[in-house]
């Protein structure tokens, strides 16, 4: 292995940085070289299981109100292009059919995830490098190099160990911005573009994909969900706008009114230094793919094995009936990371976190929420979850008041360790019940992580495509899709139309409410 760890530093003075030494030129040169080189059969592999995973949790949210809006939206393109929009058997323009994928894909919060200096999704590259492809009728092997290429990019930036990674959320930046860099590599890769075209196409998507976090903040309505959508759509164009030789702002990431200098450590540190870690072009097998982690439930990611814990913990509780005496629960302490605390744990002081009446876009990042229902109701079902009677409501306004969430320095750094064998994302949970005996127990990892109990493989994927597809999908076309998506090395041109799972055994609903078109 012969990866490279890069300085990205700001300029002192506009133009004093060759291209050749510019982040976004090095990216480029990943993404363009990866075409004459080997693909790696694992990571191959991993690209055609988040497919799968893709297309459940897509379908899984299909009659969401954001996901129909989205989806609508596509609607006016119909017979344009040659790109699809899952469960849907007509064509569309890229651009909306990649616009309404990303949505539908990001809904749910149950797409993958990587965390190490900054928080992400890498998935969320796959929407528009899929809708692309369709529409110019590229080779499935090379829908699959660029989603892996996608993935290389944007998990160098997020970070891989040793002090690498560009935080975003530090400075209050959604990561769309890393996302855009990632398909933007992606496309460029897919479409054999060169280096200086893969560069152009880079500086366009960075510099346009900045946003805030109060997207994730307030009255939640669609933009978090919108986000990938949003990326998708930028990337796109800087890709196409590349292709006709028009040149991205540059040096995106150093220059002196940047990204760097402007929004990230460079605002207030003229000399501050990020470093990314890259694999050498046309020498190293791309992997990053790999290092990623599946969700299996619907849910921030930080929650994952605290959610396992719970399931796990509630075997051992006092019974009454066929579930849980709640009322023999005095209280939750749940010892963990800074993040789990302070962003989706008590210490966050948001009311709404500890109401079972707040929407789901809250809910799915409350901590408190996630372990009451587990204990509650034994599962955390991507629908059940979230469903409630009042009665239930009742009951978990009650509980949820009893957790509490407290800091622990261990979590801490087990959450920013290096080692990716060492790093982990869980805590301890101690329910103390009201006879005074105390049941606890710890979790590192989530049980489908890598490094988990169960890691997931090919079978997990498919079981979670049965399960979100099971009222809109039959068992016939759930099989076609899978076979067509093992089958991708040995398609191209129209043929692409097949990596689509159509609904044919449900209904895939339209917005009740009228917008401008």
């Amino acid at each position: 292995m012969t990866a490279t760890i890069h300085t990205v530093a700001v300029e002192k003075t506009s133009g004093d940085l060759a291209r050749e030494q510019q982040l976004a030129w090095k990216l480029a040169e990943l993404a363009t070289r990866a075409k004459d080189a080997p693909q790696d059969d694992e990571a191959v592999a991993m690209a055609k299981n988040r497919i799968i995973d893709n297309a459940a949790i897509a379908l899984g949210a299909a009659n969401e109100r954001a996901v129909k809006v989205a989806r609508a939206d596509a609607l006016g393109s119909k017979g344009t292009g040659k790109a699809t929009i899952w469960g849907l058997e007509d064509k569309f323009a890229p651009v909306p059919a990649a616009f309404a994928n990303a949505v539908g894909v990001r809904f749910l919060d149950n797409d993958d995830c990587y965390l190490a200096a900054e928080y992400s999704h890498p998935d969320d590259n796959i929407s528009p490098i899929i809708a692309v492809g369709q529409h110019l009728g590229v080779s499935g092997a090379d829908i699959l190099r660029g989603i892996v290429v996608a993935y290389e990019v944007h998990v160098a930036l997020v970070g891989t160990g040793d002090g690498t990674g560009i935080c975003l959320h530090k400075h209050k930046v959604d990561h769309m911005t890393h996302i855009a860099a990632g398909t933007a590599a992606g496309l460029s890769s897919m479409l054999g573009l060169d280096t200086e075209q893969a560069y152009h196409a880079i500086n366009f998507a960075v510099h346009n994909a900045i946003s805030s976090r109060q997207s994730r903040k307030g009255d939640i309505g669609a933009q978090k969900e919108f986000v990938p959508g949003f990326s998708a759509e930028i990337s796109i164009k800087a890709v196409h706008h590349a292709m006709h030789g028009l040149k991205g702002p540059n040096p995106v990431y150093e220059g002196v009114d940047s990204i760097i200098r402007r929004f990230l450590n460079g605002r207030d540190d003229e000399n501050a230094v990020y470093k990314v870690e890259l694999a050498e072009p046309g020498v190293d097998a791309l992997r990053n793919i790999m290092k990623t982690y599946p969700k299996q439930y619907a849910f921030e990611y930080q929650g994952q094995a605290i959610i396992d814990l719970a399931l796990e913990l509630r075997k051992q509780l006092p019974k009454k009936g066929d579930g849980v005496d709640l009322d023999q629960i005095e209280k939750i302490v749940l010892e963990t990371s800074h993040h789990t605390h302070h962003v989706i744990g008590t210490d966050a002081q948001d009311p709404q976190k500890i109401d079972p009446d707040s929407p789901r876009g809250t809910l799915d990042h409350s901590i408190m929420f996630a372990i009451a229902r587990c204990i509650q109701a034994g599962e955390f079902h991507k629908d059940r979850a979230y469903q409630m009677t009042s009665a239930e409501k009742d009951e978990l306004r009650a509980i949820m008041a009893r957790i509490e969430t407290q800091f622990d320095q261990r979590w801490e750094d087990l959450y920013h360790d290096q080692d990716p064998n060492v790093q982990a994302y869980g805590g301890r949970m101690v329910i103390t019940l009201a006879v005074g005996n105390e049941v606890a127990d710890e979790k590192t990892r989530a049980n489908a992580h890598p490094g988990g109990d169960t890691p997931w493989q090919r079978p997990d994927y498919e079981a979670k495509l049965a399960d979100y597809t099971k009222d809109l999908v039959s068992d016939v076309e759930r099989d076609r899709f899978i076979a067509a998506v093992d089958g991708m090395d040995s398609i191209s041109g129209d043929e692409l139309v097949r990596i689509n799972l159509i609904v044919d055994a449900g209904k895939l609903e339209m917005p009740d409410t009228n917008g401008i078109y």
